[in-house]
């Protein structure tokens, strides 16, 4: 196959949709030669908000220390290339399309055929161990407990903060979904927290302690040093980065954490396109909170317009509530999704008009100062809009 048609291929896949489970993904990466090599260093990232950021933070200090860093991450934005980078390289197309075509040989006669994320998985992973990498990073693609990620043995295992997102999967209440998420944890191996609600808080002491797995809480926010992602939210995930990588046994300087921080960048973050276009995945309450906090530190006398667009399974009445607090009207606009929200659906008290499409939204709020959040698909759908880009969705 080439390589669009092993994209054509691998799409295909979602129609499978979502399993969550050990056995399938176990078998797939044994199979296919992906599991990392004894020397390589892993480090399994979970949680609700700030996964993304604090991957990249991680990546770049791995980076900083000469070392050869596999980062793994989802959903992409634009290409799906983005999901497996080496050294900050997008895996190329040549060797996307040889790995799916000896995926799609492998399971052609399984009886349960994998999911389109766990072959994403398996092929980022048998990259990483052919690219002979020094440490590698894993983004969660759901929970924990049961997400294709944790069949890879890690080291070092990092919750960001965990908030309500994903009940339909992982559970309706705030326990439950901390429980799934702290499941990653591994016995005898260092598991460090971000600040926690304390009903999180409580359970993630609890699976810790039953699994002996050392456990730190990351109190305090990183000072001291200058910061491309903006926001003091980003100020705690570093701190967390800092402390994944010190609990894997590496040792950072002052000078390597402060190139890798003051140089790194994350799409779809406080992502300034323009001095009044930002864009900002917050498409939940927890993350709608950081986002509102942020914007009032950059722009301190300045409401937004903000377009808005949403899936479902999101606390979206609570997103559009924080939001209220910094919106001087809203724009909605469907998402590029089998999940997408109708956008005449949202119920806001400022003003608010309803767009057939991402294009007239964009049109209507040019020359103000404009905030694009909501679902990571819209995002995608911005950014390949704005840069001439081909984008192609995915539910997974």
């Amino acid at each position: 196959m080439n390589y669009q048609e092993a994209l054509d291929w691998l799409y295909a896949t979602q129609t499978f949709g979502i399993k969550l489970g050990l056995e399938g993904p176990t078998r797939l990466l044994r199979e296919f030669l992906a599991f990392p090599s004894h020397r390589t260093k892993v480090i399994h990232v979970a949680g609700t908000n700030g996964k993304g950021s604090t991957c990249a933070m991680i990546d770049a200090l791995g980076q900083g220390l000469a070392l050869r860093s596999g980062l793994f991450t989802s959903p992409h934005l634009i290409d799906y290339r983005e999901r497996v980078r080496v050294n900050g390289l997008e895996i190329t197309e040549e060797k996307t399309a040889s790995l799916l075509t000896e995926l799609r040989e492998l399971v052609s006669d399984w009886e349960h055929h994998p999911t389109f994320f766990e072959l994403t998985l398996a092929l980022g992973m048998r990259h990483f161990r052919d690219s002979e990498c020094d440490l590698i990073v894993l983004e969660t693609g759901m929970g924990g407990r049961l997400d294709a990620t944790t069949a890879i043995p890690a080291d070092v295992c990092v919750l960001t903060p965990i908030s309500l997102d994903h009940t339909k999967w992982l559970g309706s209440t705030l326990d439950e979904i901390a429980r799934e998420k702290a499941a990653i944890a591994i016995k005898g191996k260092p598991l460090v927290s971000s600040p926690q609600d304390p009903e999180a808080e409580k359970a993630i002491r609890q699976i810790t302690n039953q699994t002996q797995a050392p456990l730190t809480f990351i109190k305090r926010p990183l000072l001291g040093y200058s910061l491309s992602l903006p926001g003091e939210h980003q100020r705690q995930n570093a701190a967390l980065a800092c402390e994944a990588i010190v609990a894997a046994g590496l040792h950072l300087s002052f000078d390597v954490v402060q190139h890798a921080l003051q140089h790194i960048q994350w799409p779809g973050r406080f992502e300034k396109i323009t001095e009044t276009l930002i864009l900002d995945a917050a498409h939940n309450p927890h993350a709608a909170e950081a986002l509102v906090k942020t914007w009032q530190t950059e722009f301190p006398k300045k409401k937004a317009s903000i377009i808005f667009g949403s899936v479902e399974d999101k606390a979206t009445d609570g997103v559009l509530s924080k939001l209220s607090e910094i919106a001087e009207e809203f724009h909605f606009v469907p998402v590029n999704s089998e999940r997408g929200l109708a956008p005449e659906s949202h119920a806001v008290e400022v003003k608010s008009v309803v767009h057939s499409d991402l294009t007239s939204a964009l049109d209507a709020t040019i020359g103000r100062t404009t905030l694009l959040t909501g679902s990571l698909f819209l995002l995608g759908e911005a950014k390949a809009l704005l840069s001439k880009n081909k984008f192609r969705t995915t539910s997974q």
